[in-house]
């Protein structure tokens, strides 16, 4: 199991690299960070200070690119940035043209595709999914299984349960119309989505609104509301203990 790192990468002092692993060429790891066996960072990947990455993981991959996808350039991606003191466990692939900052945990056989950014404290749940083009602010909460659709804006301090589902296209992959019309969905700050909800494209849920277990969101949701059903319909307001502002300090 031989290690291969590139003449030309970069590792702070306090580093370890476990057997088997491939750190590529202009690749940039930072003090007393921890990678684990069979790691592979990618070309000019850069990883901060206290980063650990545990057994199987792969860092900065270049998306593939079918016959039919609605993603055609065959443009190659900038590399992957890893903020300071991220946590990134086993199985985890982070695709090329993701930039995240500083104290985030990313769990077990979670994806985070190209073209995502991440601010901190986030934590990203074993199996989480989260697609291009997403923008994921701070303090937020992605549970085991849950699906972040392409095209998607989660701002800070939102809670998204196991097994939630989003989606970006009405059309459902048929009639070229669909292409004026892609949006994920936007859940603002503090927004809360229960286990097992789906979430239509371009819907909203708005700050502080909560949205209960299996509901079926089919409209935004206004703020500070708790909506439930199928389809999701008003059910009360959001009691005052429970608001973010309320809560910050717990």
């Amino acid at each position: 199991m031989q290690t291969h790192i590139d003449k030309t990468a970069r590792v702070g002092t306090g580093t370890t690299i476990g057997s088997g692993s491939v750190i590529n060429e202009n690749v940039s790891i930072g003090a007393d960070c921890k990678i684990g066996y069979h790691v592979v960072i990618h070309a000019g990947t850069r990883i901060g200070d206290g980063v650990r990455i545990d057994d199987h993981t792969v860092i900065g991959k270049q998306p593939m690119r079918s016959p039919r996808s609605i993603f055609t350039s065959d443009k190659q991606m900038e590399p992957t940035e890893i903020g300071n003191d991220c946590l990134i466990g086993t199985g985890v692939i982070i695709y090329a043209q993701c930039k995240m900052e500083d104290h985030n945990l990313v769990a077990d056989l979670a994806t985070i595709r190209e073209n995502v950014t991440l601010g901190s404290y986030n934590i990203v749940g074993r199996g989480v999914a989260i697609e291009n083009f997403c923008t994921i602010g701070s303090r937020n909460k992605f549970e085991t299984n849950c699906y972040i659709t392409a095209y998607s804006t989660i701002e800070d301090y939102c809670f998204v349960a196991p097994a939630v589902a989003t989606s970006n296209d009405n059309y459902m992959a048929r009639d070229k119309e669909r292409y004026k019309h892609f949006k994920g969905v936007t859940i603002k700050r503090g927004g809360r989505v229960g286990v097992n909800c789906t979430i239509l494209p371009g819907k909203t849920i708005n700050e502080d609104a909560v949205v209960a277990g299996g509901a079926v969101v089919t409209k935004d949701i206004p703020a500070e509301e708790i909506w439930a059903g199928n389809p999701g319909r008003h059910f009360r307001a959001v009691p005052e203990t429970q608001l973010l502002k309320n809560n910050l300090d717990k």
